[in-house]
Parts: C-alpha cells; structure tokens; sequence
C-alpha cells in the first residue's frame, strides 16, 4: 500500500474508528475473543508460507539499510518462530478473561456494597521496531483485554507486519468482532507516529517498544501517556558464594541466547571473592563464545578482552559485546547497578539466602531474578502468553504488561434506596 497522501486526515479516521471500536469491545464475550484468537492462530499457521515470503521482502530492506546482525535476528520469521506465535497466540487465548474480574469488594456500614472491578483502557497505541512478531502479542493483549489497537510497526517490518495482521483480522471476522478491534497503520512514514503521540483525543495509552531512540522520542513529544522501558541494561552479579557449574550457564544464556532482546545481559559484575576462588572462568568463557568482553583492571589480563571506555557501563549494546567488571561484595554491585541500571532486570547469581535477600531488597528494578539468566525477563515465559513490552516505569504497570496489565479498574456500588446522611 502507498504511503497515506493526507496522514493526518487519515490517522484521525483510524483513531475515531478505534475509540468506537473500543466502546463495543468493552462488553465482548470472553468466548468470542477466546475464538477469534485461536481463530487467528490457525489463521497464521495455515498462512505461514505467506509470511516468510513477506518476511524476505523485509529481511532484503532491511540488509540494503545495513541493520546490524542482531537487528536482522530480531526481523526475521522462520516456521520455528511462526510456530511461536501460533503458540503465543493459543496461550492468550487460553488466559482468564481479565475484564469483569472483582479486584475487591467489601460492605460499608451505610449499606452500600462496593466491588472494585477489572476495565478495560479503551485505545491503545502501539509502536515498534523491527519484531514482527509485536504484531501478533500487542493484538493479541489489546483484544484479550478488551482494548482496541493502534499499531504502528517499524519500516523495516512493513511486510511481515500486514501478513500477521490479516491473519489476525480473519480471527475477529471469523468471531464476530469488529475487524477494526486491530488496525495497522498503513505507511511506513514517520509523521504517523507523530500523529499518534499527539491522539490524546483517541489515544487512551501509548507503548513504545524498540530502541532508545524511538523510546525516548516518544517521551520527549507524546501528549498521550506512555507506558515504556528507555533501555534493558540488564546486570548479573556473580557473588563470592555463587555456585561455579550455575554461574557459568546463566552468564553464558544470559548473554548468547540472543544478544537483540532487551533481557540479554549486557554488564557482567564479579566479586573479587568468586574472582580469588576461581579465577576468570566467566570471562573465558565468554571470550570462548565469541563475545567481546569489554573490561578493566585484572580481568585485561584475560586473552581476548578489551579495555573499557567509560562509555561502556550503562551501554545497551544488543550484540555479541559485554561489560565486565570486578567489584567488592555485594553493595558494591548494588551500587554500580543504581548508578548505571535501568531498572529492567538484574539477576544475582549466588547461593547465600541473606545476600540475595539483600540484594532484591536494595534495587529497585521491574524484575530481579536469583540464579537465573536475564533472558527469563518475557511475558510468555511469566505465564502471560506474551507481552506488549517491558514496564520500567512506577505507575499503573511495571515489568511485563501482559493483558491484564493493560486493564484499570472502576467502582460498582449497589445500594437499597441508600441515601447519605
């Protein structure tokens, strides 16, 4: 499809469909979006040669823009993958229907009954990067929870984005739900997504997911509110009484798995105890793998690394590169995390009940893990069925916003004729 000759003309007409859109969704039937997710997983997997082919148009735009291979990584669709989002898509499905839920209730001495229940937000703008698969776990959630949505893929996913979005659209047509429950923004130019940051009107949320420079756009210029993580500058401390055989895997995961998601470790902390008993196994293994490992003091004397700039503490490098450095206990790891953090994930590798206690106690990120690597920071793997992305934030939602996160609540009050006194 051509780029929309008047954008903001058009963007309106997607906002003002979505937020009557919305209205209708607020009292859909959990068996009518239970069916029209299953039905679009059917729909994805039965149409997934169609994907890849799309895929390959995005995967070849993508190389002639010079994306980095972690970049490429993150574009790329497979059936494997393909079957992650059929899988994704089952497991929503497969969820209790948050809307409705009673949060709480309680009776107050003038008679009235209260209950605090489950709503959804209504409008919900989604912008991302490179991931097709958004596509899929962003409709997915809105719908779930019975939000209308906004998305607004990267350019570089154009093609693989519209494939999973059909797919999505034969679900609700196959229920009986608005096909405009889940609208793709149909231009890959940039001045939707400043239309989008200025909907305040339509736009009830926005979630960013890519990287920094989209996120911090998106919080320099939105009118709408935002739910967003700036940066996944995710630390694994290695204490003196961690556990050698599980240290070594979890950096190893942490780091490899995959360098572009934003769970991927990217500051490697070592106390000079675990040091001085084993000597820098972590760092050869590293090294071993194929990472660079950026670093300083002692840990130079490592064949392969490379000696650190300052710049590469509180870095996000999405790639097959690591900072690593030595630190003095526990508090000094604490301290390193709070000064060069971003409060997404920290794991603590160690098998000291009070140490790790301390550590979960004094940080403050969205999630801290315990002898696990870093990669575990995923919606689906939290037992959401997917995410729309990261929450680093402190209000309304942190950590993985899953369906029910994207919900907020109202009063119901019943009384019998009650008046106040």
């Amino acid at each position: 499809m051509k780029d929309m000759e008047n954008i903001p003309a058009r963007m309106a007409e997607i906002g003002a469909t979505a937020k009557a859109t919305a209205a209708e969704l607020a009292f859909a039937s959990a068996e009518r979006k239970h069916a029209a997710l299953i039905a679009a997983a059917e729909a994805v997997w039965a149409r997934r040669r169609e994907i890849v082919e799309a895929n390959a148009g995005d995967l070849a735009y993508g190389a002639e823009k010079g994306l980095s291979p972690a970049m490429m990584d993150r574009l790329m669709l497979d059936e494997a993958r393909i079957r992650g989002i059929v899988e994704g898509l089952r497991s929503v499905a497969g969820q209790a229907d948050p809307v409705g839920a009673v949060m709480a209730e309680w009776d107050m001495p003038s008679g009235l009954h209260i209950q605090r229940v489950r709503t959804p937000l209504g409008v919900i703008g989604v912008i991302y990067e490179s991931r097709p698969n958004v596509t899929a776990d962003a409709g997915a959630l809105c719908l779930k929870s019975g939000n209308a949505v906004i998305l607004r893929g990267g350019s570089e996913s154009f093609h693989s984005s519209r494939a999973i979005h059909a797919c999505l659209v034969d679900g609700l047509r196959a229920a009986g739900l608005p096909e405009t429950a889940i609208q793709l923004v149909p231009t890959r130019d940039r001045a939707a997504v400043s239309e989008m940051l200025r909907m305040v009107a339509h736009i009830d949320v926005i979630v960013p997911r890519g990287g920094k420079g989209l996120v911090g756009l998106v919080q320099k210029e939105a009118r709408v509110p935002v739910f967003a993580h700036l940066e996944g500058i995710c630390h694994v401390y290695a204490d003196g009484d961690a556990d050698l055989a599980k240290a070594r895997a979890v950096v190893l995961n942490a780091k490899t798995r995959r360098t572009g998601i934003c769970g991927a470790a990217e500051c490697l902390l070592i106390d000079r105890a675990f040091h001085a008993k084993h000597g820098p196994v972590l760092i050869e293994d590293l090294v071993k793998a194929g990472v660079e490992v950026r670093t300083e003091g002692a840990l130079l004397d490592v064949p392969g690394t490379v000696p650190a700039g300052p710049e590469d503490f509180g870095r996000e490098f999405l790639d097959m590169i690591i900072a690593a450095k030595l630190v003095d206990g526990v508090d000094a790891a604490i301290a390193h995390i709070r000064h060069y953090g971003s409060q997404h994930t920290e794991a603590i590798l160690t098998e000291n009940d009070a140490t790790a206690a301390r550590f979960f106690e004094r940080l403050d990120s969205a999630i801290l893990m315990r002898n696990a690597s870093t990669q575990f920071a995923d919606g689906g793997e939290f037992g959401m069925g997917a995410e729309i992305g990261i929450a680093t934030g402190k209000l309304h939602a942190r950590g993985p916003v899953g369906a029910e996160q994207l919900t907020s609540f109202k009063y119901l009050v019943t009384g019998d004729g009650t008046v106040r006194k």
